[in-house]
């Protein structure tokens, strides 16, 4: 259960209704939205999510940027945001927990799960190797979105946002991580 009321399009008043009026009309409401709409000034920051994303794809094409996100996601242990992940993983007919990723998709998903784990440590090495595919403006475009993935995914985990209800089928696919069992 959310630890935040995750509002109905009859309880907002506002910009908040404005912004929620917008999402019914796309049939694009989520629990994450619907919780984001209890101000409207943080559901707006955490919509800029969107430009990010569409900017990845373009940059590294939807099927890297749906595999990076997912990384990035189950590795931070984001239940919601992974199940969302899991079955855009699906759509591509790939097998979420048995990835194989070709040399790029790789390095992505070195860099997410480093970036998730300790941003402070990832390696000039790991750099080095995504300059193969990626200049400097490419990969501040990759990195900023890992930005506003884990932002979503804190989001989502402190919260307790709910499990959409076309992603409860999928609910046991999710697995927590487990790396931060030892961190004291």
């Amino acid at each position: 259960m959310a630890r935040i009321k995750l509002l109905e399009q009859n309880e907002v008043t506002g910009a908040e209704k404005e912004r929620y009026d917008e999402l019914a009309g796309r049939n694009a409401v989520t629990n994450m939205k619907r919780g984001l709409l209890n101000d409207a000034a943080t559901y707006d920051a955490y919509m800029a999510w969107y430009t990010s994303w569409n900017r990845l794809v373009e940059v590294i094409g939807e099927k890297d940027a749906i595999l990076y996100a997912h990384k990035i996601s189950t590795t931070n242990s984001c239940q919601l945001c992974s199940l969302f992940f899991i079955s855009d993983v699906k759509g591509l007919g790939l097998d979420p927990a048995n990835l194989v990723y070709d040399e790029k998709e790789e390095l992505l998903s070195k860099l997410a799960e480093a970036i998730v784990k300790d941003p402070t440590a990832v390696s000039d090495e790991l750099f080095e190797d995504l300059r193969k595919y990626f200049n400097d403006k490419e990969l501040v475009v990759i990195v900023g979105f890992a930005g506003q993935m884990i932002a979503t995914n804190n989001f989502n985990a402190v919260f307790k946002i709910d499990v959409d209800k076309r992603l409860l089928p999928l609910v046991q696919e999710f697995k927590p991580a487990t790396w931060r069992e030892n961190i004291k």
